[in-house]
C-alpha cells in the first residue's frame, strides 16, 4: 500500500501480548508487527530497536463488504475529499477492509492512501432504466448489459454490481428487473473478464434468477424462502446482510403506500421476517458476511450497528465474527492474521468471542503495520 503522506520515522516494532485470534477456533498467545507484517515468532532484531508492548485480544480489521464510498448522504456523487472522511469514519470503528459495492465517482485513488482502509472497488451501479435511484447508477437496457458488465469489471477490482429488482412504478410493486436470460447474459460476460458478479435484490421472485445464472454473491436478499436458502446453501453463495438497512423498510413502505399500496405492504413484509430469515440462512449454512449498505441513505461508521443486528437474529458472538472478520476477508482473497499477513488489526480489552459488543472498546487500531488509533 503507497501513500501520499509525507515520509516519517520507521515505526516501532510492535509486541502483540495477549491472545491472537486466528479464527474461530484457532489462537496463539502473542505475535509481533515488524515492516507492516505480522510474525508469529519473535523475529531477529538489531540492537536498540524500538519496541512497543501492546496488551489484549487481536482480530483482523472488521471488513464492510456492502459499503459505498463516494455516495453523499443526499444520495449525489461527491467529492474525493469527502469519500475519503467517509473511509475514515469507517476505519475508526475498526473496518480495515471495505468492497465498495457502486461509487458514483471513481474511488481509485483511495486505494493510494495508507492510511484508510484497503479498498475493493465493484464500480458503478448497473440498472435497468428508470428502475433505480436517480443519478446512481448507469441505466441500460437489456442488449446492453453484457457490454456494461465488461467494462465495469474491467474498470473494477475484480467485481460488477448488477441492480436485479426495483420497483415497477407502472405496476406499483416491487419485482426482478431483467428476465433469466439477462442474469445469465450477466454472469457470463463477468466471468470471461475474469470477475465475480453480485446482485442487488430485496425481492423473492430474484433469487431464482441469479442462482440459476451462477451469480457469486447476493446483496441484502431479503426475499430468501426455505427454497432459495437451500438453493443458497448448496451452491456456497454467500450472502452480504444489511440488516440496518432492511430495518428502513418501513420509512420506504410509508413514502410510498400512498401511490404503490401492494409495494408498501410487500416492503413491510420482508421487513418483518428480517430476523428470522437470517437465523434461518445460518442455520442452513448459508456463509452470512457483514455490509453496512452506508453512503447514501445512511450515514458510515454503523458497523457495529450492524453486527447488534446479527445478535438480535440469532448468531452467536463468534458466528458474527466470523461474518465480520475471518469470512469476509477468506472470500476476497484478503489475509487475516496468518504469518507474514499485513498486520491490520484490532486490539480489544475484552474477548469478542463471548460478547462481540467488545469489538466497540477498541483500545488501538493497526493499519498495514502502524497504530492509527490508540495511545
Amino acid at each position: 500500500m503507497s501513500t501520499d503522506a509525507p515520509e516519517s520515522s520507521p515505526s516501532p516494532v510492535l509486541h502483540l501480548r495477549g491472545p491472537i485470534l486466528l479464527g474461530a477456533e484457532q489462537e496463539i498467545t502473542g505475535a509481533w508487527v515488524v515492516g507492516g507484517r505480522i510474525r508469529h515468532e519473535r523475529p531477529e532484531l538489531p540492537a536498540g530497536t524500538e519496541i512497543r508492548e501492546l496488551d489484549g485480544f487481536v482480530v483482523p480489521g472488521l471488513a464492510d463488504l456492502h459499503c459505498h464510498l463516494g455516495i453523499g448522504d443526499d444520495g449525489a456523487g461527491t467529492t474525493l475529499a469527502t469519500a475519503r472522511d467517509q473511509a475514515l469514519t469507517d476505519r475508526d470503528t475498526g473496518v480495515l477492509l471495505v468492497r465498495d459495492a457502486g461509487s458514483i465517482i471513481d474511488t481509485s485513488s483511495l486505494q493510494h492512501h495508507s492510511d484508510l482502509p484497503r479498498l475493493i472497488r465493484c464500480g458503478r451501479h448497473l440498472a435497468r432504466t428508470r428502475r433505480y435511484l436517480r443519478g446512481y447508477a448507469h441505466e441500460l437496457e437489456p442488449e446492453e448489459l453484457p457490454a456494461a458488465v465488461t467494462a465495469e469489471a474491467r474498470r473494477s477490482d475484480g467485481w460488477v454490481k448488477l441492480v436485479g429488482d426495483w420497483i415497477d412504478r407502472d405496476a406499483g410493486y416491487l419485482t426482478p428487473c431483467w428476465d433469466g436470460e439477462d442474469f445469465a447474459a450477466a454472469a457470463l460476460a463477468a466471468h470471461e473478464a475474469g470477475a465475480r458478479i453480485t446482485t442487488h435484490t430485496f425481492d423473492e421472485e430474484t433469487l431464482p434468477l441469479a442462482l440459476d445464472a451462477g451469480f457469486d454473491c447476493l446483496e441484502h436478499a431479503t426475499g430468501l424462502t426455505d427454497e432459495t436458502i437451500a438453493r443458497t446453501a448448496e451452491a456456497a453463495v454467500p450472502v452480504v446482510t444489511t440488516l440496518v438497512n432492511v430495518g428502513e423498510f418501513e420509512s420506504y413502505a410509508a413514502q410510498g403506500e400512498t401511490k404503490f399500496p401492494a409495494y408498501a405492504t410487500h416492503m413491510r413484509r420482508l421487513r418483518e421476517a428480517r430476523y428470522d430469515r437470517t437465523g434461518n440462512a445460518r442455520d442452513a449454512g448459508v456463509e452470512l458476511l457483514v455490509g453496512t449498505d452506508a453512503g447514501g441513505v445512511l450515514g458510515h461508521g454503523i458497523i457495529h450497528d450492524e453486527l447488534d443486528e446479527l445478535a438480535r437474529a440469532g448468531l452467536s458472538a463468534t458466528e458474527i465474527l466470523q461474518s465480520a472478520a475471518w469470512g469476509p476477508r477468506a472470500f476476497l482473497g484478503v489475509p487475516g492474521l496468518e504469518d507474514g499477513a499485513p498486520a491490520d488489526l484490532l486490539l480489544v480489552s475484552e474477548d469478542p468471542r463471548q460478547d462481540h459488543r467488545a469489538l466497540r472498546e477498541r483500545s488501538h487500531i493497526v493499519l498495514d503495520g502502524v497504530v492509527v488509533l490508540g495511545r
